[in-house]
């Protein structure tokens, strides 16, 4: 018997370090080239950030016009979405991560040469088409050429866009103090970059990963499962939330008298808290309280942010606060949501990915628009009570789907 037990422990010990977690930074060049491009691509939507107010002034727009900017930007990314598939299915993983990060060079190119406020807003969504592509097959690369499982590779993901979007303000305030063109010509030179880096770590296409062609109809199809459709729907509403921090939050503080460089300090540390609480604490509780309890808190506090944020509209110092702390609150749902999403269906990863952000995205254009308009129809305030309103809405319909979503921890936990 004791020698039974001995070699039981041997084999045990043998096991063991095989069954250790492999550190998510241990891919392959063509991940980590990914990586690096979605770093550079999510910079993107931050730079623009610390311009809005410089924006409204230089072109005589008012707050909502500004908004549009990121209203067309999100609608065309939400169409574009149904696409993804059926051109990533034709055109391959690299190419299409190419075409995606040519078309957002070009239109932010275009966009600081600009002289209006609508012929800008039309190229915002020139760009939101390429950011749809490159965002889309970017995700389910690193989901799928990654060596260490879904969770780990979409934290990786979330890291990247934590990355980028905190940097990206910062850069955009540099650049921004110069002159307001000076953050889109910044994008289309990192987008080159960007470009560099794909064409040289992928020289060759990346592995199949659909048996089949896409289909238009497929995230139509996918959105038939409920637990899906309960994420989606879930997201669009928080969507409302936030995009008036993102947007609406900086032409407060902007109004307030912070300057480019100001904001962009801001929203950078916005940005690490998203970062640092997707990679470091989001796994933990989801591992501790399960994926939807944690959501369901996380996105309560986030309202209870906005809500402080309405009462206190005029103070620069709660407001800088409650943007900072409000990245904590984000960074630890991004995580969550992403990595359910990617298990609540027996779909492709990227079909459920498309339907998914299709949904997601039509929040998140309505939600910058609505936030303008609401300041000038009513005060400075509704904004963030309505933002704030809307993410509880998201809260209860999660949990009245409490059911059809169950599942999802018991897949997540077998991988």
């Amino acid at each position: 018997m004791q020698s039974s037990a001995a070699s039981q422990k041997q084999a045990a010990a043998a096991i063991k370090p095989q069954t250790q977690p492999v550190s998510m930074f241990n891919q392959s060049k063509a991940v980590l080239a990914v990586v690096f491009a979605s770093i550079i691509a999510f910079m993107g939507l931050g730079l623009v950030d610390p311009i809005l107010p410089a924006i409204a002034e230089k072109l005589h727009a008012s707050h909502s016009d500004v908004t549009l900017l990121f209203t067309s930007y999100n609608a065309v990314m939400a169409v574009a979405m149904l696409i993804t598939g059926v051109i990533s299915s034709r055109l391959g993983v690299k190419w299409t991560l190419l075409t995606g990060i040519i078309i957002i060079a070009v239109f932010s190119a275009l966009s600081g040469m600009s002289n209006g406020i609508w012929s800008l807003v039309w190229l915002r969504g020139g760009w939101g088409l390429g950011n749809a592509l490159f965002v889309a097959t970017a995700l389910s690369a690193i989901v799928s050429l990654s060596r260490t499982g879904v969770a780990r590779s979409i934290i990786l993901f979330e890291v990247a866009v934590g990355l980028g979007i905190s940097v990206g303000p910062l850069l955009g305030g540099e650049l921004g103090a110069i002159s307001w063109r000076g953050p889109f010509f910044g994008v289309a030179g990192l987008m080159v970059l960007a470009f560099l880096m794909i064409s040289i770590l992928m020289p060759k296409p990346a592995p199949a990963v659909r048996k089949k062609r896409a289909s238009l109809a497929d995230p139509f199809r996918a959105l038939r499962f409920k637990a899906l459709r309960t994420f989606g729907i879930a997201a669009a509403l928080y969507n409302f939330g936030f995009f008036t921090l993102l947007v609406y939050a900086a032409l407060v503080l902007g109004k307030l008298g912070l300057d480019e460089h100001q904001l962009g300090y801001v929203f950078l540390g916005w940005g690490l808290m998203l970062a640092f609480t997707s990679v470091f604490m989001a796994p933990k509780l989801q591992k501790r309280f399960g994926t939807l309890p944690s959501m369901m808190v996380q996105l309560l506090l986030f309202a209870v942010t906005l809500f402080v944020m309405a009462n206190w509209t005029t103070d620069k110092t709660v407001l800088i606060v409650a943007v900072i702390v409000a990245g904590a609150f984000l960074g630890n749902n991004n995580t969550l949501i992403t990595t359910a999403v990617m298990n609540a269906a027996p779909v492709e990863r990227p079909t459920a990915s498309a339907a998914y952000s299709f949904l997601r995205f039509i929040g998140g254009a309505l939600a910058p628009y609505l936030a303008g308009k609401l300041a000038e129809w009513f005060n400075p305030h509704m904004p963030f009570i309505v933002g704030g309103a809307f993410v509880v809405l998201a809260v209860i319909y999660l949990y009245f789907n409490r059911n059809h979503l169950k599942h999802v921890d018991a897949v997540e936990g077998g991988h």
